[in-house]
């Protein structure tokens, strides 16, 4: 395992990667971050960041193939994991990340599903790269920062590849629980061409929690099917000029003949899944991605003149999330008892960069300036033809200029600004009447639809000294602004003109202080951080319309993070990870709920290679408790502001490998402990359907062979 909190400067500019390196001689820089827009080495960056690597990907797949429970474990600042396919109420220091591929933006800012971490197979990427802290590299969505896959390169020969199978079944109660993953890749370089075709496919049983019941299908994984086809195409033109083309398709429903029983936090019941009885069939279509699609095509050229690199990409996304069939969304005066809602998404986007490199006899200069554009189009209707969200069709023009400075190699100074210009359209609409019961509905609103505009500027700075070989301080501030999930402002409007609802964009201003320190064995690095914005979303619920309405107010986060990693010897590593965070609403002082803060999370790791061809990695995971608020006069909890409790879960995972086959082995949840997510434990939506057990003891067998 290689991860280390390390420190980027909040660019201005976006960081699609392409290569990675790293050494271990500490004399070297060990890791180096290639983007199409900056290039530096770790200890150039004066930011939070955690990269996770391809070993560690690697060996969390002998576990588990969820994304969110790997960023979960190695990403301090990230909330807890929850064991489904929402990544609802995961925020990176209590505000929403971007997740992008190769910097093509996953998530749908614009209606924010929480469905974006989910986007692409695991085997596919060699990378991840997570940026903390409000940004404005990539605009609109990254209130908290960037998680960035960065996917395989080909390889250097001219032909290799990969074969995977898997299955993975429930040890406390095997019947119905076994799946089977299979996956394959080939890749290769030839004269000027190169290549990366890969495809999977992850078919699950039921999902069975600590007792052996069947989780709640609600974002559930419970007999799934998710598929991924990933093709990378390069051709070089010469020796500085070159082309890529990448298509990713994903897509991941849920066809379970399950129905749920539901629980309820207050009164401490659990909410699982039963089969379907003869001649009963679930209500609605299948829940998940009906297709994710990714177009990229990117040219380069490494010396437009004989210091500056010019970079062209465009890209295309577009891409149809189903959520799960909800009694929330009837009408019984217009024949509904339910509905599905779906968030279609279709983003086009245009980028120029420029990077010029400047010296002189004590200093170093960096200036990447650029534009970008984007279009993105984004709705969320009934799959009965009702309109929920209006179609909301964005266009985005930014220019920025960042610099880096670094002086006699120990001072390094980075400066950006980001100019960003955005027009939304909403046409005239109608609020959809929604009833919690015959009595209880909403009251719809005919609203008039107007374009809005949105100017802002943000800046960022930032300073890293280092002191020595063993001590590097730094600090930042840095801005970012965000207009993410006007969608749900829009559909809880309750007045009959957009211009008067609160649908302004925040600026977000962040302040980081931390340091890194290196010594022959022993890394450590801590940061500290605080977050405001005027106008933060939170919610509260209308008890005589059933509706969650948004609240804009000032917002501020704060808190720190620690990572440490001690390597015993060359075949035993040891590490560990904390974090901690809060949070207030500061117009009233009270504290914020879980969909936006998250309870402190420890995470320690060992890793070990008795041998040569094998490897054993123990993992224990800690979430603790968050208990900030107080029932209702009748002792209940609404919302997302029931109390959490602290959980404890163990991972254990194996491998051997033997000419060109690995076999391996992996636990989750290895003690069967009986828990339930801070999730779980804290939201009260739906019914109770969030109220689920966490996975009890889960196993995951398979072989990989290479060729």
């Amino acid at each position: 395992m290689r991860i280390r909190l390390l420190a980027l400067a909040l660019t201005a500019a976006a960081c699609t990667t392409t290569s990675y390196a790293e050494e271990t001689n500490r004399d070297i820089e060990q890791v180096i971050v290639t983007g199409n827009r900056f290039v530096e080495s770790i200890d150039e960056v004066p930011v939070s960041v955690t990269v996770i690597d391809r070993d560690t990907i690697q060996q969390q797949l002998q576990v588990s193939s969820e994304l969110q429970n790997l960023l979960a474990i190695h990403v301090p600042g990230l909330a807890a994991a929850n064991g489904s396919t929402s990544n609802f109420g995961t925020t990176l220091r209590g505000r929403m990340p971007l997740v992008m591929i190769d910097g093509v933006p996953q998530s749908t800012p614009l209606r924010n599903g929480a469905l974006g971490v989910r986007t692409l197979d695991p085997d596919v990427i060699e990378r991840i790269e997570v940026i903390k802290g409000a940004t404005s590299i990539y605009g609109n969505g990254a209130a908290g920062g960037i998680i960035n896959y960065i996917t395989k390169s080909a390889a250097d020969s001219e032909f290799a590849a990969r074969a995977s199978v898997s299955s993975r079944f429930s040890a406390v109660k095997f019947e119905d629980s076994a799946g089977l993953r299979t996956q394959g890749s080939v890749s290769g370089t030839r004269d000027k061409f190169s290549f990366v075709v890969s495809a999977s496919r992850d078919e699950r049983g039921v999902e069975r929690d600590a007792e052996g019941d069947i989780m709640g299908t609600i974002y559930g994984l419970s007999e799934s099917v998710t598929e991924n086809y990933f093709t990378k195409l390069g051709y070089r033109l010469d020796d500085e000029k070159s082309l890529q083309l990448t298509y990713n398709y994903y897509e991941g429903r849920q066809n379970a003949d399950l129905v749920d029983v539901l629980g309820s936090v207050n009164e401490g019941t659990k909410t699982y899944a039963l089969p379907l009885s003869d001649g009963d069939t679930r209500q609605g279509d299948a829940q998940g991605p009906r297709g994710n699609h990714n177009l990229t095509i990117k040219y380069v050229d490494d010396h437009l003149t004989d210091n500056t690199q010019m970079t062209i990409d465009a890209y295309g996304q577009k891409i149809e999330n189903v959520f799960f069939f909800s009694t929330a969304l009837s009408n019984p005066e217009e024949g509904y008892d339910g509905g599905q809602s779906m968030i279609k998404s279709e983003k086009k986007g245009l980028r120029f960069n420029f990077n010029t490199q400047l010296s002189w006899e004590r200093v170093d200069g960096t200036l990447t300036y650029g534009l970008d554009a984007l279009n993105d189009v984004t709705s969320q209707p009934l799959l009965d033809g009702r309109i929920w969200v209006p179609e909301m069709d964005m266009d985005s023009l930014a220019g920025y200029l960042q610099t880096k400075w670094i002086l006699d190699n120990d001072w390094i100074f980075k400066a950006g600004v980001r100019r960003e210009n955005i027009d939304l359209v909403v046409d005239d609409y109608r609020t959809l009447k929604l009833c919690t019961n015959a009595d209880t509905c909403s009251v719809p609103m005919d609203v008039k639809g107007d374009t809005l505009s949105y100017e802002a500027t943000t800046y960022n700075f930032a300073l890293r000294y280092h002191i020595n070989d063993h001590f590097s301080p730094f600090a930042n501030y840095s801005q970012g602004a965000d207009v993410s999930d006007l969608g749900g402002l829009l559909r809880s409007a309750t007045v009959n003109d957009i211009a008067l609802i609160q649908t302004e964009a925040s600026i977000i201003d962040n302040y980081e202080i931390g340091l890194d320190t290196h010594f022959d064995n022993f890394d450590v690095s801590i940061a500290a951080y605080k977050s405001t914005s005027e106008l933060g979303t939170s919610s509260f619920y209308n008890s005589e319309t059933g509706v969650y309405e948004p609240v804009r107010a000032p917002h501020k986060m704060w808190g720190y993070e620690l990572a440490l990693e001690y390597r015993i010897s060359e075949s035993l590593n040891v590490g560990a990870n904390y974090s901690w965070v809060e949070g207030k609403n500061e117009k009233t002082d009270e504290y914020l709920d879980a969909r936006i803060i998250s309870p402190p999370k420890f995470v320690a790791h060992l890793d070990w290679r008795p041998v040569d061809n094998a490897n054993l990695a123990l993992t224990y995971y800690r979430v603790g408790e968050r208990k900030r608020f107080e029932p209702d006069e009748n002792g209940n909890w609404d919302g997302s502001f029931a109390p959490v409790s602290a959980y404890d879960v163990v991972n254990l995972s194996a491998n051997y490998r033997r000419d060109n086959w690995n076999f391996f082995a992996g636990v989750e949840n290895l003690l069967n402990e009986e828990y339930f997510s801070a999730r779980a434990q804290a939201f009260t939506y739906s019914g109770g359907a969030y109220h689920t057990m966490g996975l009890g003891t889960t196993i995951n067998t398979g072989v990989n062979y290479s060729f």
